[in-house]
């Protein structure tokens, strides 16, 4: 897990996001224990509270769950709850301002999809 102290990204959200990632990924199986509080917070050298906040995002969206006493794991259906998150951000901050600019340049629906398919290729 990498953390940049630099981005005005919150250390919280970029805690929660690589958590994401490493589920979307597989490196933290549904169902598996995913690092302690103490873990997180000794290997990234941050305060455990920023971890915890990080964490309990995740808590608080069905990500992960907590197990009294045992630790937090990954919860059923997070990979498929992060797919959809993850393509309505995408959605969001990518496509809808690419549409609207394809709009004001002329473009066909058509046009944009030949200029992506050009962008795979590249």
């Amino acid at each position: 897990m990498k953390l940049d102290f630099d981005s005005g990204k919150p250390i919280f959200l970029q805690i929660a996001e690589n958590i994401q990632d490493a589920v979307l990924s597989g490196a933290f199986p549904e169902g598996e224990q995913i690092p302690s509080i103490t873990e997180l917070s000794a290997s990234l050298k941050i305060n455990p509270a920023t971890a915890l906040k990080g964490v309990n995002l995740l808590v608080d969206e069905g990500i992960v769950y907590k197990k009294r006493g045992v630790g937090m794991f990954v919860s059923s259906g997070a990979t498929e709850k992060l797919r959809d998150i993850r393509q309505q951000q995408f959605y969001d901050n990518f496509i809808s301002g690419l549409v609207a600019e394809a709009k004001r340049l002329g473009l066909t629906a058509e046009d944009v999809k030949e200029l992506i398919e050009r962008g795979f290729k590249e």
